[in-house]
């Protein structure tokens, strides 16, 4: 006999629905509970297209309007919660190989479509991320999601299978790593009267840390730590840039994965790199399937063959030095000028990628003077040991380097940039005492997001977005 109420009515354990279609399971009754997307039907029959976020395939819920009413199924509508268990049977809808027969039915909350934003017609990006609070209800950014998700776990899992110590490194910290951006100031003291010395200036010895305090913009330097006394380590965590920087490539805050190895010259930087993106892109075609190929229907056709490729290729190396000579004599007008000494910009590194080579490009040996002062510098004392990885559609998507080992270099380094030593001793110190060649690299999780996802603009691949003007939810 079939059960009709608004309260509670079953102990039958919940099938998430991404497990209801197991063969297995045709022919048995099953519990779901979901999101309504989309109700249709007719006097005698409806419809209801049913979500939980686990997929992003929808169930099918058929209610018999000779057992159900119009009153009970009034609530549901697209938004609203509900709990069904019925029979899962075989389906002769198009596009959907089972359906359940609705035997109960509860409401746990209903979605007003007068005020709920996210009915069934279609809606931009840019509307969406007005409400990013609702936004990972929808088709899309349930993908998107999702597929963030499935490379965090590729990430954690590459680095561990390969004996990678997993290293938290500070949020809060006095060091810039060197002209990575400008700084989010952390402070206690009270803005409306600053504390101030005898000569005017603020008297951080009165803040919380006794000094002046930001938000990291990498963990880099920590990470050398670590490296240096456990031989590999990586970081996965939060980053800050203080950048006016309103573009579709930049984010306030965003995620950062830093990489750092004893023992590892330039080579065998480039070696981990590739094998690293090409684990995770790999790992992401098998375990997000679905949700790459829906990205790809709705908004980049090419996606899954650009992936594809770049798991499929080798990628070329050469020195900036070639780079620059390649796109000199190009013919090709870009937007920035190209010369020797030149920090390459997007455009120059896509030609590379997209035109030229048609395959990503490892670029190594930049010129020292646009490059951080803790890269090695090559015998020419004009170029360092420094590698990006470019890609198609996004240009740089990793930076690194070997790091400078010898404590004098280094320290020389230093002065001629004119970095206070006081904020530096402590990093001065892993080559003072048991140096070693080391490497590492930087890749910023959400741009790693936005090459597999396909998406245009980086504020679409993290849940909710920060960037100058903006801090909502």
């Amino acid at each position: 006999m079939f059960q009709r109420t608004d309260k509670p009515y079953t102990t039958m354990k919940r099938t998430k629905i991404v497990d209801i279609f197991n063969p297995e399971l045709l022919d048995t009754d099953v519990c779901v509970k979901g999101w309504v997307r989309t109700r249709r039907g007719n006097k005698h029959v409806q419809f209801v297209a049913l979500n939980d976020g686990s997929t992003i395939k929808n169930i099918q819920i058929v209610f018999d309007m000779s057992v159900f009413t119009d009153e009970q199924l009034k609530p549901i509508t697209t938004g609203a919660s509900l709990c069904v268990t019925g029979r899962l049977v075989a389906s002769m809808g198009k596009g959907q190989t089972c359906e359940i027969q609705a035997q109960t039915l509860e409401v746990y909350g209903t979605a007003d479509p007068a005020e709920y934003p996210l009915q069934k017609k279609g809606h931009s990006l840019e509307f969406l991320r007005e409400i990013a609070h609702l936004r990972p209800r929808t088709n899309t950014f349930g993908a998107i999601l999702r597929v963030r998700s499935v490379l965090a776990y590729a990430i954690h899992r590459f680095f561990n299978e390969k004996g990678f110590f997993y290293l938290n490194t500070p949020l809060i910290t006095e060091s810039d790593c060197e002209g990575a951006g400008a700084m989010f100031q952390v402070t206690t003291l009270p803005l409306e009267n600053l504390p101030r010395t005898e000569d005017g200036k603020v008297d951080y010895s009165k803040d919380f840390f006794g000094k002046a305090a930001a938000l990291t913009v990498s963990g880099q330097l920590e990470g050398e730590l670590g490296a240096t006394a456990l031989g590999a380590i990586y970081t996965f965590g939060p980053t800050f840039r203080a950048e006016n920087s309103n573009t579709p490539r930049h984010l306030s805050e965003f995620w950062m994965i830093e990489p750092e190895m004893a023992f590892y010259d330039i080579e065998d930087n480039m070696d981990l790199a590739e094998e690293f993106i090409k684990y995770c892109i790999s790992f992401a075609l098998e375990k997000a399937k679905d949700d790459i190929e829906f990205l790809a229907q709705m908004y980049d056709p090419e996606l899954v063959e650009r992936l594809r490729f770049v798991v499929n290729n080798k990628f070329v190396r050469l020195t900036y030095t070639e780079g620059v000579k390649i796109l000199e004599e190009s013919g090709h007008k870009f937007e920035f000028p190209v010369y020797w000494g030149a920090d390459l910009q997007s455009e120059h590194e896509r030609y590379l990628v997209e035109q030229h080579f048609k395959r990503p490009v490892i670029l190594t040996d930049y010129p020292k003077e646009i490059k951080a002062f803790y890269m090695k510098q090559n015998e020419d004392g004009r170029t360092v040991r420094a590698m990006d990885v470019l890609f198609p559609k996004i240009g740089e998507i990793i930076g690194g380097s070997e790091r400078e080992a010898d404590y004098e270099k280094l320290l020389t380094r230093i002065n001629e940039l004119g970095i206070p030593m006081k904020d530096m001793w402590w990093y001065l110190d892993t080559r003072k005492f048991g140096t070693v060649p080391h490497s590492g690299f930087g890749l910023g999780f959400e741009r790693l997001v936005l090459f597999v996802t396909g998406m245009a603009n980086i504020r679409d691949v993290i849940p909710f977005p920060r960037y100058p003007g903006n801090a909502n939810f």
